[in-house]
């Protein structure tokens, strides 16, 4: 989203700023933002944590995370001018808890994390951002400003942390007390002396629910994510073959996974989700893994068209469900599905369709 062009901002006091503070938080309000909080710029604890994850190789194939240097963690590297940032988060929980809980338990059906069962965030965030942004420019005039959702080198989570909206957990995801963690963040990068927000204590204590359920056991630590074990790095962010040792432990996941969230006891407050756009599309929270495998690429298209799962493209859906498949329980459809894909598709698809049909032969 590109910045206003800067003009002579009229001069704003303390109580100034502090009302235009309150007034964004209102505005945000009505524009459909769950929370909005303000932090500043000063992000070195989050920095340091960042190297440290990128030495260890934790990134994975991730590249991004590494390729803008210190840009991600110096906002004012990353737009120049930035003195204080607007976090807002919006929350997208499509479905109660135990819907999502039986489809994981069931081997038959397609498990596919709950914030990419309806249409892209992206595009919806943005535009209620800039329209954020314009409210402000409104009451203002002009001033330098720049929105994100999760489109630039941007540490969210550590900013939303200290804007108020919660703090990170162990499995690194951002809780916040009363709402859980199933919610979408972004930011306005601006030059307004906004005052900041109190960073909220962390409340995860003793508990390690997260660390124990993770299906791929990714969080190594309190706080620590190995992207290449994770379950959502797998089945999104890799392109090639996934780790032989790590396919069985993807169940029916085909796209992204949810376990710590379904477990996190904080969970028990989050709020369903009113935005429409947000709510599943062609029946994907309980879709039989059968149908989505027969899918051809123009249907995959055509059924993921405005989704975020279209990213990954068709070779890699169904790479994903040939490992669910491979999971499932032996029955003759399986079997079918699976012999009828084999030797079809491209390379990377059929080496994950054969070694599905071994499993069935074990």
């Amino acid at each position: 989203m590109p910045a206003v062009t800067p003009g002579q901002n009229p001069p704003l006091n303390a109580p100034a700023l502090a009302q235009l503070a309150q007034s964004i938080k209102q505005w945000a309000s009505e524009l459909g933002f769950q929370q909005t909080g303000i932090a500043g710029i000063a992000l070195q604890e989050a920095e340091s944590h960042l190297q440290a994850w990128l030495a260890k190789g934790f990134h994975g194939e991730m590249d991004y995370m590494q390729r803008h240097g210190s840009k991600r963690s110096r906002p004012e590297q990353l737009q120049p001018g930035t003195r204080s940032i607007i976090s807002v988060r919006m929350d997208y929980l499509p479905e109660p808890a135990n819907l999502s809980r039986a489809v994981l338990d069931d081997p038959t059906t397609a498990y596919i994390s709950r914030y990419a069962l309806g249409r892209d965030y992206h595009k919806l965030m943005r535009n209620r951002l800039q329209k954020l942004a314009n409210k402000i420019q409104t009451a203002i005039g002009d001033y330098h400003y720049r929105a994100f959702v999760d489109s630039a080198p941007v540490l969210e989570k550590a900013i939303a942390e200290q804007a108020g909206l919660g703090w990170i957990g162990k499995h690194s995801n951002l809780i916040n007390r009363t709402a859980g963690s199933w919610f979408f963040l972004g930011e306005i990068y601006t030059d307004l002396p906004l005052p900041s927000d109190s960073a909220t204590a962390n409340h995860c204590g003793a508990c390690n629910a997260c660390l124990a359920i993770c299906p791929t056991q990714a969080i190594v630590a309190p706080y620590q994510v190995d992207a290449r074990r994770c379950v959502s790095y797998l089945t999104i962010e890799l392109h090639g073959s996934i780790p032989v040792v790590l396919r069985p432990l993807l169940g029916n996941r085909i796209y992204g996974c949810d376990d710590c969230q379904l477990i996190c006891p904080w969970n028990r407050f989050a709020k369903l989700s009113g935005e429409g756009d947000f709510k599943p599309r062609h029946q994907l929270n309980s879709q039989q893994l059968l149908a989505l495998f027969a899918w051809d690429e123009a249907t995959f298209l055509a059924k993921t068209e405005g989704s975020a799962i279209r990213r990954i493209g068709h070779q890699r859906w169904l790479r994903n469900i040939a490992v669910a498949l491979g999971n499932a329980k032996t029955t003759p459809p399986v079997i079918a599905a699976l012999t009828t894909k084999a030797g079809q598709g491209t390379d990377l698809v059929n080496e994950h369709v054969q070694w599905a049909l071994a499993q069935h032969k074990n």
